[in-house]
């Protein structure tokens, strides 16, 4: 009878464990939305990754969030950072003056490098943040890293915890390249740098408010793969073989972090239009519906 009853509480509490591991209605919809990217991956020519944060519970969706990639501009996002820490830190104001001579002018994105054939360039250092960013200014980069100091903006990342973030190089670095030398991050914790700023948390509210202002002013794959209507603040990266781009994407009702890496790829294709696609219509649905799903709006 004993035998009997410990059975039968087994059986009970088996059962009980089953129906708690069913998965929520929002579990199968992000499950759905995992398996398409997964689709997506198996047809993409290169490696992806891909993390997603809802802004609304926290909650993070994965594909390879957790690999490291070479960031390209992208990690203009952490040096963007510690450029407003040093700057409340009373390491320089960001209304000072800084001069940049022709002979810093570094190759590939950005403005500066054709003003610079007519003599030196006198820029405060919000405008060089500004060029940074919106142009992806190279020779920018370089006059801010010189400002912020690269083992800045390592120990910012430290202290973020975002340990496998690190800017290894300037730009245009040829030398530093040949030597595997790369700056590199995750999906997700580019994506958690992302959260930071959005929350207000990345050195105050007031830093954290101008810097998503200064990343609305770029142009990238994220806005592109978007309605119209949405409003985003992100920040590109390319390279030879590489493209990705991280950003908030301000959804009404359900705003979120995406951050999108690829690597090993044909350069004629970037992987972020459409993983946005895939990602944007997973939060909209939840930002249309309840918790059961039944649309709102």
């Amino acid at each position: 009878m004993a035998r009997m009853l410990r059975c039968a509480t087994f059986i009970c509490l088996a059962l009980a464990a089953a129906a708690s591991a069913q998965p929520t209605l929002s579990e199968l919809l992000e499950n759905k939305t995992l398996a398409e990217l997964r689709h997506f991956e198996e047809g993409f020519d290169g490696a992806l990754g891909v993390a997603a944060i809802d802004l609304t519970t926290g909650r993070m969706v994965g594909l390879h969030s957790d690999t490291i990639f070479p960031q390209a501009s992208v990690i203009k996002i952490a040096i963007l950072a510690r450029m407003y820490q040093a700057a409340r830190a009373g390491q320089f104001a960001l209304d000072d003056r800084v001069t940049v001579q022709p002979d810093e002018a570094v190759g590939g994105s950005g403005r500066l490098q054709e003003r610079l054939k007519s003599g030196p360039v006198t820029l405060t250092v919000r405008e060089l943040i500004a060029a940074m960013i919106e142009w992806s200014d190279n020779t920018a980069t370089n006059k801010c890293i010189a400002l912020a100091g690269m083992d800045g903006v390592n120990r910012m990342m430290d202290e973020l915890g975002l340990r496998h973030t690190r800017l290894r190089r300037k730009m245009m670095d040829s030398a530093a390249v040949a030597r595997g030398e790369e700056n590199v991050s995750t999906p997700e914790e580019m994506a958690r740098l992302a959260e930071t700023i959005y929350r207000g948390k990345l050195v105050d509210n007031s830093a954290s408010r101008e810097m998503v202002e200064i990343l609305k002013k770029v142009e990238g794959g994220i806005r592109e793969g978007l309605p119209l209507d949405i409003e985003t603040a992100s920040k590109t990266g390319e390279l030879p073989g590489a493209r990705g781009e991280t950003g908030i994407v301000f959804l009404e009702g359900r705003p979120f972090v995406l951050s999108v890496m690829s690597a090993f790829i044909d350069d004629r294709r970037t992987p972020v239009p459409e993983v946005t696609r895939i990602v944007f219509r997973y939060f909209e649905k939840l930002a249309g519906a309840n918790a059961w799903g039944n649309r709102l709006r």
